[in-house]
């Protein structure tokens, strides 16, 4: 049976095994903590809100409120049109308006002459009553129109200050003071960018997107978003949804997170690589991948006993990511296990750990000996 169980492992034991000579490793010591589990995918970065801001009426640019560059809030003035053109129309709509309104008395007083002749001495026929009543409602129509063009040009006048339809940064300049504006210019005059909050578009596999649905809805889940190099965080923001399909070109699918931005951390159409922290596994075995070995039987890794000999273990790993293993059977925290140096070792080799490495198991036994 020994026999049987020896032929299974990668590196049986052999005579050259037990060797006198201890063999230089690396090595490291199994640590029991908590595991971040991370999904990664490359990101663009795209604004909540932006805007092409364009003249709503024709007129002349006489005053430019804003600085290029400048962080705006929702309401602030940005430009000024001529307003005096339409001063003028809304001058002459109210006089309009005002003379409608004295030929509507002038009418309704005679309807109400013409009825009591009616009603007292027939001076007046049933149609002459009607024909003024019909004036009174067609002079009504007219001060309801004045009214109409009064409220339209005062509405002009509103549109002669431009103001910020959103909070955000503005871009560079693109038309200057006394240029002639019109409604209908294909060019604005300025773009806002909303850049607080920001959001981060990346994708992910489809086959993780169900864990990823199962655990939003559990709770909030948290997205890193790092440089293109991958080696600088740049914010911390929050999953907001899953987008409805999947890209079937190349099987993956889109996400979206919100990220607060404060510090202008983030930029629109800039790449970045996201991580999205799917969950975090409790008091698990996490020892460096390096450690981990592939043979016809599965995982293995060399443990460094105490008398500084090793054997061969075979183990299961339930994750690895960013150059750590989480192993979930095969090993016990606290246990050394060989990093480097492994294709020189067999069953029962005496190993030396390297200066730098993981302190040697008699010590490590030493000290929880102590803290007991």
């Amino acid at each position: 049976m020994a026999l049987a169980c020896a032929s299974a492992n990668p590196r049986a034991a052999s005579p050259r095994g037990a060797s006198d000579q201890p063999m230089p490793v690396g090595v490291a010591t199994a640590k029991q903590r908590d595991f971040p589990v991370y999904l990664s995918g490359l990101g663009s970065v795209t604004a909540f809100n932006t805007v092409s801001v364009k003249s709503r009426v024709d007129g002349q640019l006489v005053q430019v409120a804003f600085k290029e560059g400048q962080q705006v809030q929702k309401g602030d003035l940005l430009a000024v049109i001529d307003p005096r053109p339409f001063e003028v129309q809304l001058s002459q709509a109210q006089a309009q308006l005002f003379k409608d309104q004295a030929s509507l008395r002038d009418a309704k007083l005679n309807y109400q002459r013409y009825k009591g002749l009616l009603t007292e001495s027939g001076a007046m026929s049933q149609q002459q009553v009607d024909t003024q009543q019909s004036t009174v409602d067609q002079l009504e129509g007219s001060v309801r129109t004045d009214q109409a063009a009064i409220d339209n040009a005062k509405l002009q006048l509103t549109y002669c200050r431009i103001t910020a339809p959103v909070g955000g940064r503005i871009g560079l300049r693109l038309i200057d003071v006394g240029n002639i504006v019109h409604a209908a210019d294909t060019n604005p005059m300025l773009v806002i960018t909303q850049l607080r909050p920001i959001a981060v578009l990346f994708t992910l596999p489809e086959d993780v997107l169900p864990s990823v649905a199962q655990h939003m809805r559990q709770n909030t889940l948290q997205v890193l978003a790092y440089s293109r190099d991958d080696q600088t965080k740049l914010a911390t923001g929050n999953l907001l949804t899953i987008d409805n399909q999947i890209d079937q070109t190349t099987g993956t699918g889109k996400l979206k997170a919100v990220f607060d931005n404060k510090g202008n951390e983030l930029w629109p159409n800039q790449f970045v690589n996201a991580r999205l922290l799917l969950e975090v596994r409790k008091g698990v075995t996490v020892i460096p991948a390096a450690a981990i070995q592939h043979g016809p039987q599965g995982d293995y890794l060399f443990v460094v006993k105490a008398d500084k000999t090793v054997e061969i273990r075979p183990v299961t790993v339930a994750i690895s990511q960013s150059n750590q293993s989480v192993i979930a059977t095969g090993l016990s925290p606290n246990e050394v296990v060989v990093t480097d140096g492994q294709d020189k070792l067999q069953a029962n080799s005496k190993v030396e750990p390297r200066s730098g490495g993981a302190a040697a198991p008699q010590a490590q036994q030493a000290n929880q000996v102590g803290a007991q």
